[in-house]
């Protein structure tokens, strides 16, 4: 009988406890107002205080934060924070509004495919395209005239835009695509030297899955083209069959480069195996019939 007396006398000190830590958790205001919406009873509440303690602090962040640049909670624009079904409390991590916002500006992304991109390039807008370098005019222009037209024709060419490193091509191509993107129109943004390696190493995989996105998508960026080292699996079995596939369906193909056409033929007639310059030949004209040539000479920006 002791030990029975001996267990309730402790669950009563356990509870009693309990109830203390709770009101005294209810003397913070935020506290306070965070549990007194919830249609829960104080027994059940009172379960949970310190889980409830720990939303109140991140939630009370909340309240007196400016940007996201501020955020003081454990996940950066989320607060952990409780939630009631059917008389059930749970807690998740809900995106605070400077989270909501930044979520929804940016959710024209779902239209653009990024394979090995930077991070600057994922977030290129044409409204901060540099506009004092008058070596960049002709191309904003052309970009200009192709988002204006596109939907008219999609079937538009391409740009093969070349030109030196760091001048900013890629970035002009991708604030076009982001754009284009915005009106819902999908586009796949690929690195090309990187590319290349990711789908070998995929074989098996999701080889075929990849390759048929970057083949099919409505309008695409190979980035980089002639930085790869030459391959005859990588020139013949991938790049050849792709420019085929988008110049038989018009589809709207970019290239960016820091070679000139005549460097690229070069580049493609070379490989481990002996020159061909035959087979360097029919892509450069694949790439002529399905671009625009640019060449752009600008300050380097990477440096």
């Amino acid at each position: 009988m002791q030990k029975i007396a001996d267990t309730l006398s402790k669950t009563k000190n356990i509870e009693e406890t309990l109830t203390e830590s709770y009101e005294q958790a209810l003397k913070n205001q935020t506290f306070y107002d965070l549990v007194t919406v919830l249609p829960l009873s104080k027994k059940e509440l009172i379960k949970y205080t310190s889980t409830l303690e720990e939303c109140a602090t991140e939630y009370e962040h909340c309240k007196n934060c400016k940007n996201l640049l501020e955020c003081r909670n454990s996940i950066t624009g989320y607060a952990y924070l409780p939630s009631v079904t059917e008389n059930h409390l749970n807690f998740e991590y809900q995106a605070c509004k400077y989270q909501k916002q930044l979520q929804k500006t940016k959710s024209y992304q779902k239209n653009m495919e990024l394979f090995e991109i930077g991070e600057e390039l994922k977030n290129a807008s044409m409204k901060e395209i540099d506009t004092k370098d008058s070596s960049r005019y002709p191309t904003i222009k052309w970009i200009q005239n192709f988002i204006k037209n596109y939907k008219k024709n999609p079937h538009q060419k391409g740009l093969y835009l070349h030109g030196n490193f760091g001048a900013g091509k890629s970035y002009l191509i991708v604030a076009m695509f982001s754009e284009l993107a915005r009106q819902n129109i999908k586009s796949a943004i690929i690195f090309w030297p990187e590319f290349l390696k990711d789908l070998k190493a995929s074989f098996g995989h999701d080889f075929k899955e990849k390759y048929e996105i970057v083949k099919t998508a409505p309008l695409l960026l190979i980035d980089d083209i002639g930085a790869e080292a030459t391959t005859e699996w990588g020139r013949d079995e991938i790049f050849c069959p792709l420019i085929q596939y988008r110049m038989d369906e018009k589809l709207p193909t970019f290239f960016t480069s820091n070679l000139d056409l005549k460097l690229l033929e070069e580049h493609f007639s070379l490989s481990k195996h002996g020159i061909n310059e035959l087979k360097a030949k029919r892509i450069i004209s694949r790439i002529i019939q399905l671009t625009d040539q640019i060449e752009m000479i600008s300050t380097n920006r990477r440096k």
